[in-house]
């Protein structure tokens, strides 16, 4: 029966390919994977000794090797290893770094760069991403346009073998010169508004790129610039969502969250409250409240700890400073300039602050994730220090020391940043998209383990690491020698 239904599937498969049915099982080209400790991405306990069916660029069945039958087909032996869904990154900021020279320019947002950035995240086992803050062409609010081009829109088209699918949320919305901040290639890029009238204007313009979701800044950096006031960003959210396209928000403090929340923002870059501030019971109130209404009830969080917790390493050697996972991409200068040196020259009480710091966001997380936001994947990727790809699995282990479970951070990481990025992939089941990572270790049992990467594939086709490592550095070593 197994096998008729397999059959079946092939059929439709090969159906919906515009195909008839005598060349099904030649275009279904079907490969069954056999003997891994699968984790399926929805919290489950793993599949011991399973086998998993993927014809063409979706699984087509999975279950416990002799219990699913399979077609004729390749048969790939995973014994000894455990396998999971590729993940899916809700803030990456993609396109802007030279990873090579270090640096960071809006002549290098190309579409050969933005490429070269996805598929060091499939290499790391990032199926997807959705790029915010993206360089794209926009209304400068004045009759005029920027011409900044429209590789975003362009590749966010394209499905790059090998490499992660790309969406991306747009340019963003910002007071003016209060969005991203950083690099000045990336600090001009948001709409700038003032006024509601700019607001709404702006939106008007940003929804015909037709983005993932809309990005606002609520963030006034510390007291060093103006932000974005309740009137402005009230009026952003109820012009988007007359286009039905929703919001998500990179804010500070506790007061804007709550007046975020309650104008129906969908999305939030950070934790919503944070910088000494906490989530209190009257948020999590207002969380609570806009779900049991249904009102725009799927509300989530990149909670983005990554840094933070790094930082709570200070003073020791982090073994991930060695990792050969990160030294295939950056190289060995840049990783000590990035990281291993401040982390050596940290100070006891930098370190108590960090710590302080981490875990005072790490309760106001937990809490709303109590309350019923989703917790999902979101480096902000893309910055000299925000390392590409290799972020994904250290917010895995931020998530950890937030105090889930690496179950649940798995899931956090795969289905449930699927879910919210709207893309068919994060689960290894039937109809998702063929998206997965083979392990030599597991890690339920510590999540530092998804770094032990054997294989990658992305719909289907083994991703050629050993062919992109070779190019990364092929490409820093020529650096270190001019």
């Amino acid at each position: 029966m197994r096998y008729l239904l397999l059959a079946a599937s092939l059929l439709f498969i090969a159906a919906c390919s515009g195909q008839t049915d005598r060349q099904a099982y030649q275009i279904a080209a079907v490969t069954a994977f056999d003997g891994a400790r699968l984790i399926t991405g929805d919290g489950s306990a793993p599949i011991e000794n399973s086998v998993f069916v993927v014809a063409n660029d979706r699984f087509i069945a999975v279950g416990r090797r002799g219990e699913v039958q399979v077609p004729p087909g390749v048969h790939v032996d995973l014994t000894g290893k455990t396998v999971m869904p590729t993940m899916v990154d809700l803030h990456g900021h993609v396109g802007f770094q030279n990873v090579a020279e270090g640096t960071m320019s809006k002549a290098t947002y190309t579409r050969e760069n933005l490429i070269d950035h996805l598929q060091i995240l499939a290499f790391n086992g990032v199926g997807a991403v959705i790029g915010v803050g993206d360089l794209v062409d926009r209304s400068d609010l004045h009759g005029g346009r920027t011409n900044w081009g429209d590789v975003p829109l362009r590749v966010r088209e394209e499905v790059v073998p090998g490499a992660a699918l790309f969406r991306t949320a747009g340019p963003g919305i910002a007071w003016p010169g209060s969005g991203a901040q950083g690099d000045p290639s990336r600090m001009d890029v948001s709409y700038p508004v003032s006024t509601v009238e700019e607001a709404r204007a702006a939106v008007d313009d940003y929804v015909l790129m037709k983005p993932a979701f809309i990005k606002i800044w609520v963030d006034d950096r510390g007291g060093t610039k103006k932000t974005l006031t309740p009137p402005l960003y009230r009026a952003v959210v109820d012009e988007a969502h007359k286009f039905n396209v929703p919001v998500g928000v990179h804010n500070v403090t506790l007061a804007n969250a709550k007046e975020l929340m309650r104008a129906g923002v969908e999305g939030w870059l950070h934790v919503p409250a944070r910088g000494g501030e906490v989530a209190d019971d009257e948020l999590v109130a207002i969380v609570k409240d806009r779900i049991a209404r249904n009102d725009r009830p799927n509300i989530w969080m990149t909670p983005s700890l990554i840094t933070a917790w790094m930082d709570t390493q200070g003073g020791t050697r982090p073994e991930w400073l060695d990792d050969p996972l990160l030294r295939a991409v950056y190289s060995v200068r840049d990783i000590e300039k990035h990281w291993g040196d401040p982390l050596k020259k940290a100070k006891p009480e930098d370190v108590a602050r960090a710590r302080r710091g981490f875990e005072s966001d790490a309760r106001s997380a937990m809490k709303l994730r109590a309350a019923g936001i989703r917790v999902v994947n979101g480096t902000d990727t893309g910055q000299s220090r925000f390392w590409i790809g290799y972020f994904n699995h250290l917010d895995l282990e931020a998530m950890v020391a937030m105090g889930m479970t690496p179950s649940e951070a798995i899931v956090a990481a795969t289905r449930d940043s699927a879910e919210a990025a709207k893309i068919n992939t994060g689960m290894v089941a039937a109809g998702k998209s063929a998206d997965f990572i083979v392990l030599d270790a597991n890690p339920l049992e510590n999540i530092a383990y998804t770094r032990k990467i054997d294989k990658v594939y992305l719909r289907g086709r083994e991703v050629d690491r050993a062919g992109l490592r070779a190019k990364w550095q092929a490409r820093w070593k020529k650096r270190s020698t001019n």
